[in-house]
């Protein structure tokens, strides 16, 4: 892996305001090994003029209709040739120009590591110098799925050869499929999973999990169902004790 490939996916739909800075922190990354793809559901605002603007060796661009979310990320995780796998999508970016090779150099490191758990900071706007929340992900602990409580998704790495193993998202999820995925990929693969404190991503606070209670009652009979079909026991109440945790990932508390 001493020269290892990196594929980066971004899923994006009518992301005209935020998708110009996303794709800038991949290009700018000082690790050039890197292949780009991002998947656009058919946008029908700007998105897909501002990608065009940028070179044709710049990146892979994809745009077309979707069955959702899940079934984007596998479009462009079947298109990935690289050794390592990361995801960005379009509200978030990398905040530094040496995020991939700070990644890469602990695949470097431990030739036997499977996937990489970095954190993320979470902001209100974007004013970058302002995080309200940090989701660290070297705070993960295993029993944490029990109550819908998973690392941080954005900050997650894995070799392609460990992805086959863990297998494509499950798009019968439509809030809760990147939860299903990452139980199966730290619980159930018995891969070699590495958790560390440096921040990978930048991300404003939105998506489908946190637009709203509707969306958060979704999550959680998802998050439910999902360990209910890996045979895990929980229940509604331990479920909704997360947003107790998540308190303390809030700047100053």
């Amino acid at each position: 892996m001493n020269n290892l490939k990196v594929s980066i996916v971004t899923i994006c739909y009518n992301a005209e305001n935020t998708i110009l800075k996303t794709v800038k922190s991949v290009l700018d990354q000082d690790y050039k090994n890197i292949e780009y793809i991002i998947i656009d559901g058919a946008s029908t605002d700007k998105t897909v003029s501002i990608l065009n603007a940028f070179a044709n060796n710049e990146f892979k661009l994809l745009s077309e209709k979707d069955e959702g979310l899940y079934d984007a990320i596998n479009k462009g995780i079947s298109m990935c040739t690289g050794d390592l796998i990361g995801l960005l999508h379009s509200d978030d970016i990398y905040p530094k120009s040496n995020v991939i090779s700070s990644i890469v150099s602990h695949f470097q490191a431990d030739k036997s590591l499977d996937a990489l758990s970095s954190s993320v900071e979470i902001y209100k706007s974007e004013n970058l110098n302002k995080p309200y929340r940090i989701y660290k992900a070297s705070r993960f602990k295993n029993w944490q799925f029990k109550i819908g409580i998973q690392p941080p998704h954005p900050g997650f790495f894995i070799t392609k050869n460990a992805f086959e193993k863990v297998g494509y998202y499950r798009t019968q999820y439509k809030i809760s499929g990147d939860f299903d995925w990452l139980l199966r990929a730290i619980l159930l693969s018995n891969l070699n999973v590495k958790f560390i404190p440096y921040t990978s991503v930048s991300m404003l606070d939105g998506g489908l999990s946190s637009s709203g209670w509707k969306s958060r009652i979704k999550m959680n009979n998802e998050d439910l169902k999902i360990l209910k079909s890996h045979g895990i026991y929980s229940n509604k109440i331990l479920i909704y004790l997360k947003y107790f945790l998540k308190i303390f990932q809030i700047i100053g508390v």
